[in-house]
């Protein structure tokens, strides 16, 4: 719910009563481009009044119900400041969509309302929802899904965002079972920063949503969630990431066609659904360059590869039409996540890697060598995808500090200081 903006002018009958009779609304601003008006009549009595911004310094103004000066409120048409307030806020909305040449809606707007027209959005126009749909199906309708968006308040979702946290982690349960949870010390300081890191994601899926309807007009105001913030510091854990010598073995380790899906994860950092898409069209040997044309933020990208990324990239494009799968499975089928987990188990074990890792360890091996290597930051985030240095000095930024260190001691200017002298010694000019 969009937060009861406060005026001791308008907010009581008694307050009311002291101002006098005029054409011209009092009015208070409640929202952007939206304001409440109180217009006095000369026998007593007022209406409330709309303004809403329609641009070019131009305004709509309309009566929206009668005040409870004389008579108790109903909701309907007498109206309380409060009352006026989410009035306004509904007809506002009604004629942003109307303005947008959308439908107006029928019935409630709520959460899980928003939430679906949001999956839905992000399926159509960016990336698959899947992980998402899961989440807002498991975390977010059975506590929210049924609140009005409009009378969503930033206490329902603090509490909502608390009450996860506080849950344990959820196993893959059969349909129709009760659902299973996996067994945890909720006190531990590890587990309880991997389950608010969680709920940081989940967060941010509602989030997305609400503003997502509110950028649609069917939600006045974002001010129920807006200041409601993740949890601090969840995602602070260190990234994992295999060594040089582990990444060496783990190549030699990976049996048949997997070993090329590895070495190519290593040499270029990307994803494995991006690596499985690929097609030889998107290896460019003129500029060296791999074409990931849909990742995951919906953006396509160029990745660079070093000598060996092109001399494998071409070995893997010997003998196939610029349409066919440039990763290929041992049969020629194409690769899928569920294909992928046992020959990395297998590759793991014979490499004496333990734990076993997952494939996108080696996206993080790709970009903590490159950055102890001494990458910039920059080029490492574009590489990897992002479109700033933000996500990599979060995960990767601590392995940066010898590079910087070396760097400094190499570059920095030195002044012939001396300990215990106070005298700075003066080359010989020549």
């Amino acid at each position: 719910m969009a937060r009861t903006v406060r005026d001791a002018r308008l907010e009581s009958r008694n307050a009311r009563s002291t101002l006098k009779p005029s054409g011209k609304p009092y009015y208070r601003s409640i929202d952007e481009g939206l304001h409440l008006g109180y217009r006095k009549g000369v026998r007593g009595g007022g209406k409330w009044v709309m303004r809403r911004y329609l641009g070019d310094q131009n305004y709509a103004v309309e009566v929206i119900g009668t005040s409870d000066d004389n008579l108790d409120a109903d909701g309907e048409e007498v109206l309380t400041f409060s009352q006026a307030q989410n009035k306004a806020r509904g007809l506002f909305i009604q004629a942003r969509r109307r303005a947008a040449g959308l439908p107006e809606d029928a019935g409630p707007y709520t959460v899980q309302k928003a939430v679906e027209e949001y999956l839905v959005w992000l399926e159509q126009s960016r990336k698959s929802a899947k992980d998402s749909r899961s989440r807002a199906e498991a975390l977010i309708y059975p506590i929210l899904g049924s609140v009005e968006c409009a009378k969503l308040t930033n206490v329902q979702i603090r509490n909502w965002r608390d009450g996860v946290a506080k849950a344990p982690p959820r196993l893959r349960t059969q349909k129709g079972k009760e659902q299973k949870f996996k067994e945890v010390d909720l006190d531990d300081p590890e587990e309880i920063r991997r389950r608010q890191a969680s709920t940081n994601r989940v967060l941010t899926i509602l989030k997305a949503a609400l503003n997502h309807a509110w950028r649609e007009h069917k939600i006045a105001s974002d001010d129920a969630w807006r200041r409601v913030q993740p949890f601090k510091e969840a995602d602070a854990a260190r990234v994992r990431y295999l060594t040089l010598a582990e990444a060496k073995r783990l190549i030699n380790a990976a049996q048949g066609s997997f070993r090329p899906l590895v070495q190519l994860a290593l040499l270029t950092g990307c994803r494995f659904g991006e690596l499985a898409a690929l097609r030889v069209a998107d290896f460019n040997p003129d500029s060296g360059t791999l074409h990931i044309r849909t990742s995951k933020s919906g953006k396509g990208r160029h990745v660079v590869l070093t000598e060996e990324g092109v001399a494998l990239s071409k070995a893997l494009t010997l003998g196939k039409a610029s349409t066919d799968l440039l990763l290929t499975r041992d049969g020629g089928e194409p690769w899928k996540k569920s294909t992928q987990t046992r020959p990395m188990d297998e590759a793991c074990k014979a490499a004496k890697i333990a734990p076993a890792i997952g494939f996108h360890i080696l996206r993080h091996t790709y970009a903590s060598l490159s950055i102890m290597n001494g990458a910039p930051l920059l080029v490492v985030a574009r590489n990897l995808g992002h479109a700033d240095t933000r996500m990599v000095e979060k995960h990767y930024g601590h392995l940066s500090a010898t590079y910087m260190a070396e760097a400094v001691r190499a570059a920095a200017p030195r002044f012939g200081m001396e300990r215990g002298n106070n005298i700075t010694r003066i080359e010989d000019v020549a």
